[in-house]
């Protein structure tokens, strides 16, 4: 798979975990703005290996524009994944407390429901109590 490719930077060239071909000198010279290059979720591996190839003619300005916007999008990513992980942490907790809610209630119905039965009883008895003091 990617051992069988080769690269336009000829001998030395090696391929990347993510199947990349990064010759060793663009590894060294541009090892910061691989990391974003390779971390993007906004690039899939064609448009990764573009940016990797036209690194050693990009200008210094260039260099510098890719690398912002890289590191604004990892920035961003990762704000929506707090946001996000946050309001399900929310989420969840409210469930927990809608869970617990609807299980007071189920243990306040069932306590309502052995005092009536509670009630009854004692009702029953108090009948059969009257009853025998009645017939005496």
């Amino acid at each position: 798979m990617a051992d069988d490719q080769t690269s336009p930077q000829g001998a030395g060239t090696k391929p990347a975990a993510t199947g990349l071909v990064i010759s060793p000198e663009v590894q060294e010279k541009f090892a910061s703005i691989l990391v974003l290059i390779q971390g993007s979720e906004s690039m899939n591996n064609e448009e990764r290996q573009y940016w990797i190839n036209i690194l050693p003619i990009m200008t210094p300005e260039q260099l510098k524009n890719l690398q912002d916007i890289l590191s604004s999008e990892k920035k961003q990513l990762a704000a929506i994944d707090a946001k996000y992980s946050k309001e399900m942490t929310q989420v969840s907790g409210a469930a927990a407390v809608q869970s617990m809610e609807q299980k007071i209630r189920t243990q306040k119905e069932k306590r309502r429901e052995a005092e009536q039965e509670d009630l009854k009883k004692e009702q029953t008895k108090e009948e059969e109590i009257l009853s025998q003091i009645q017939s005496f």
